[in-house]
């Protein structure tokens, strides 16, 4: 009914609310922490320390990327 009073040119408003009063949720409110406890910490130990690059890709100067359309595939193909 909206959808056609909108389309005779009637105007529309969208309101959404949202409960602030409400406590902030917890991690453990989450079914799959309750369900694996001893995968999840209970504290983070902390910033993971700054590592070093192990790889690096080197490029040529002044070449450029290359330029191709991706190779199509049949819709069945797709749904696999």
């Amino acid at each position: 009914q909206a959808r056609t009073l909108l389309s005779h040119g009637c105007k529309g408003f969208l309101a959404t609310i949202h409960d602030t009063t409400s406590d902030v949720p917890s991690i453990y409110d989450l079914p799959i922490v309750s369900e694996f406890p001893d995968v999840f910490l209970d504290e983070l130990p902390g910033i993971p320390p700054v590592r070093e690059v192990e790889f690096s890709i080197e490029l040529i100067p002044g070449a450029e990327p290359i330029s191709k359309a991706p190779c199509r595939m049949a819709p069945i193909e797709l749904k696999e």
